[in-house]
């Protein structure tokens, strides 16, 4: 298997290649008297609040595994992943609302972000400025265990991105782990310096990554690996460890909060093929939801068929759903795999679609992204092309698909 050095950010693995040309073709479309409103450091964007009952607090965990050297930098010895984990708070007294990004996070993202989404204004947005809903640190309400569903980001995406769905699942009584996978998502901030990485890491990615099988089975092989490894660090932290690589302190109670006897996955684009394929390899989940994944292999050959992953081809017996948008470019690149993978499931498999809605509707852009179209900083055909035209019920159909099957008691 060979190694990539490629730059910068680029694209989201699943959409790309039915994308980029669409992509391209995307201008701000600015009008002069909203840049003269703007201040000097741009609109501040908000990301919707949780519906649920509980308020959530947040943490980061740096985690560290020394089995595995990073598969995309031969320079650096280990594998290392960023994670942060939302949860619901006992108090949110004296914390404070942590942001989505960090600054120097925002500040990459800020200026090199369109990169990955062509679509996205080069100037007049504070990218720093946008709070979460949840509290730094707060200590974690620990009356009962609660399930833990683990998140993957699509390709050349952060966790970032992922922020509102985790805060929504979080509020209504679990406990969700948002995962980086680092040299593939994008600004990926580390806590502490190390050899042969920079503290906010790049993605490698500057183009479909399916046009190159090799890579393409790189980067989900460790996205499949990363989600493990996070869950074996789960295990650390419910036993009463502190997993955390850097040592830095945990809020109090979090290891208390976790019931891994009832953990699930999500992924978006990419993070779906990796969680969609973890569930199969690893029984400790026990159900996992692929939000416009593919779960076939880029073929060997422009045109041709790719083999499907196992999960495809003998299907699954725990509880799969398989959401997609109409909007989607490459909808027919999902037929070579969710039909497989719905026939031999023996009914474990469902699959669900959201109508007026495009491939980044299943992540935070569905909230800026309007935002943007509305300060002027987007077009509608921009926006279109992100998210499509309607607000969907993206949190709607994974709220109810765990409840169902992995239920807060």
């Amino acid at each position: 298997m060979r190694h990539h050095h490629i730059s910068r950010r680029a694209v989201t693995t699943s959409a790309l290649a039915a994308t980029a040309g669409a992509l391209l073709a995307g201008g701000t479309g600015v009008p002069a008297a909203a840049r003269d409103r703007r201040p000097a450091d741009g609109i501040t964007l908000r990301l919707p609040a949780p519906t649920g009952p509980y308020r959530t607090g947040v943490t980061t965990l740096y985690l560290v595994d020394r089995s595995r050297r990073d598969p995309l930098e031969p320079g650096i010895p280990v594998r290392e992943v960023m994670a942060s984990v939302f949860y619901p708070a006992r108090t949110v007294r004296g914390c404070r609302r942590a942001p989505q990004m960090t600054a120097g996070a925002a500040a990459d993202f800020g200026a090199d972000g369109r990169r990955s989404h062509p679509e996205l204004p080069a100037s007049g947005v504070n990218w720093a400025a946008t709070l979460t809903h949840s509290y730094a640190g707060a200590p974690a309400d620990a009356a009962r265990r609660r399930p833990v569903l683990l998140y993957s980001p699509g390709g050349g995406d952060a966790r970032t991105m992922g922020t509102a769905l985790a805060e929504e699942l979080a509020s209504h009584g679990r406990v969700v782990v948002t995962i980086d996978h680092p040299g593939d998502g994008c600004e990926v901030e580390f806590p502490v310096a190390m050899t042969g990485r920079e503290i906010i890491r790049p993605t490698v990615l500057r183009y479909d990554p399916r046009t190159d099988p090799g890579l393409f089975r790189t980067l989900i092989d460790t996205r499949i690996a990363d989600i493990r490894f996070v869950l074996d660090q789960l295990e650390a932290l419910a036993a009463g460890r502190n997993p955390d690589a850097a040592g830095r302190p945990l809020p109090e109670h979090l290891g208390r909060a976790l019931d891994l006897r009832r953990a699930g996955a999500y992924g978006h684009s990419a993070g779906g093929t990796a969680v969609t394929q973890a569930m199969y390899d690893d029984r400790r989940i026990g159900a996992a939801a692929d939000l416009e994944g593919y779960l076939d292999r880029a073929p060997e050959t422009p045109g041709g068929k790719g083999e499907p992953y196992p999960v495809a081809r003998y299907g699954t017996d725990r509880p799969l759903l398989l959401l997609g948008s109409d909007g989607f470019q490459d909808r027919e690149g999902l037929e070579r795999s969710w039909p497989a993978v719905l026939s031999h499931s023996r009914g474990r498999a469902c699959r669900r679609q959201l109508d007026r809605a495009a491939h980044w509707v299943f992540t935070d852009y569905a909230a800026l992204v309007p935002q943007l179209q509305a300060a002027g900083l987007v077009t509608a055909a921009d926006r279109a092309k992100m998210v499509g035209t309607a607000v969907p019920a993206v949190h709607h159909h994974l709220l109810s698909f765990f409840a169902r099957h992995l239920p807060a008691r």
